[in-house]
C-alpha cells in the first residue's frame, strides 16, 4: 500500500489549483494492524471476502459503507471475537493468536467500545472503569480507583463517579464505556457505532471524547454513520460494500473526491453535499 496519493479530480477545480499528493499519518513506521486477504464467512454468506488494509500507528481510520457491509465484522476479527476463515490479522507484524490465553492478552492491548454500553447495571460509574484494571491488570484497588476517576474526569463525568449506570443517560453510559476501555491503557481503541444507539442530543458529547482522543494521538478504528466525524477526524477513510473493500483514501479524496461511482452514490443517499 503506498504512502504517498495522487487524489483523482482536481480539489482546485474551480480555482485550477492541481491536485496535491497526500502523505499518510504514520506512513514513515511499522504498521500497527495489517490484514492480509481476510475472509469471513457464516455459512454461505461471505462477510469478508478478502480484505486487506492497513492501520498506521496514532492513525484514526473510519469504516463507512452501507449496513450489513462487513464493517463491524472487520472490528470483531481484530479483536479476535470472530474467527478468520482465510488471510490473516497481524498486530505490530505478529498474527493474531488462536490460543485462548494468548488471545486475552492481545484483548488488552486493544479496548473496543461497542453500540451497547455493556456497564454492570450494579455498580458505579467508577467502580466500572476501575474493575478491569484490578480482575484483569491485577491493580491495587486504590490505584485503579484513582485512575478510573482521572478517567472519568477525562470523558467529563468526574461528578458522576458515584452514579449507576441506570440515572446516566446514554451518552453518558458510552462515555463510561470509552473510560473503562482506556482503564486497560490500549494501544489501539476499537469503536463500533458508538453513537449508533443515542439520542441527537448526546451523540456530540460522545464524538467530542473521541475526537479529544484522536488529537491525543490514540490509534483508532471507527466503524461510524457520521460522517461529519469522519470527514474531519479521520486520517483514513475506507468505504465497504458486500464484505469487501470499494474505495479507500484520505477523507478529503472520499468525500470531496470519490473515485468511485458507487462511493458517490452512498455519500449522495446520506444526503451529504461536501
Amino acid at each position: 500500500m503506498n504512502a504517498t496519493l495522487s487524489p483523482i479530480g482536481a480539489p482546485g477545480a474551480a480555482t485550477g489549483a492541481a491536485p496535491t499528493a497526500f502523505i499518510r499519518k504514520g506512513a514513515g513506521d511499522k504498521p500497527v494492524l495489517v490484514y492480509e486477504n481476510v475472509r469471513k464467512t457464516y455459512g454461505d454468506f461471505v462477510a469478508l471476502n478478502g480484505v486487506s488494509l492497513q492501520v498506521n500507528k496514532g492513525e484514526v481510520m473510519c469504516l463507512i459503507g452501507p449496513s450489513g457491509s462487513g464493517k463491524s465484522t472487520l472490528l470483531r476479527c481484530t479483536n479476535a471475537l470472530e474467527t478468520l476463515n482465510g488471510g490473516q490479522v497481524y498486530l505490530d507484524g505478529v498474527p493474531l493468536p488462536t490460543r485462548e490465553s494468548e488471545v486475552r492478552r492481545v484483548r488488552q492491548r486493544m479496548g473496543m467500545v461497542f453500540q451497547s454500553f455493556e456497564l454492570f447495571p450494579h455498580k458505579s460509574a467508577l467502580d466500572n472503569v476501575a474493575m478491569g484494571p484490578i480482575t484483569v491488570l491485577g491493580m491495587k484497588e486504590d490505584e485503579a480507583r484513582t485512575r478510573a476517576r482521572a478517567l472519568l474526569d477525562k470523558v467529563g463525568l468526574s461528578s458522576k463517579a458515584d452514579n449507576f449506570p441506570a440515572n446516566l443517560s446514554g451518552g453518558q453510559q458510552q462515555r463510561v464505556a470509552i473510560a473503562r476501555a482506556l482503564a486497560m491503557g490500549p494501544d489501539v481503541m476499537l469503536f463500533d457505532e458508538p453513537t449508533s444507539a443515542l439520542d441527537p442530543e448526546t451523540v456530540g458529547e460522545v464524538l467530542n471524547v473521541m475526537k479529544k482522543l484522536a488529537q491525543e494521538g490514540m490509534t483508532m478504528i471507527v466503524v461510524t454513520h457520521e460522517m461529519s466525524f469522519a470527514r474531519r477526524v479521520a486520517n483514513w477513510v475506507v468505504v465497504f460494500e458486500n464484505g469487501a473493500i470499494m474505495e479507500e483514501g484520505p477523507p478529503e479524496q472520499i468525500f470531496d473526491h470519490p473515485t468511485v461511482a458507487r462511493t458517490r452514490d452512498f455519500l449522495s443517499h446520506l444526503g451529504w453535499d461536501g
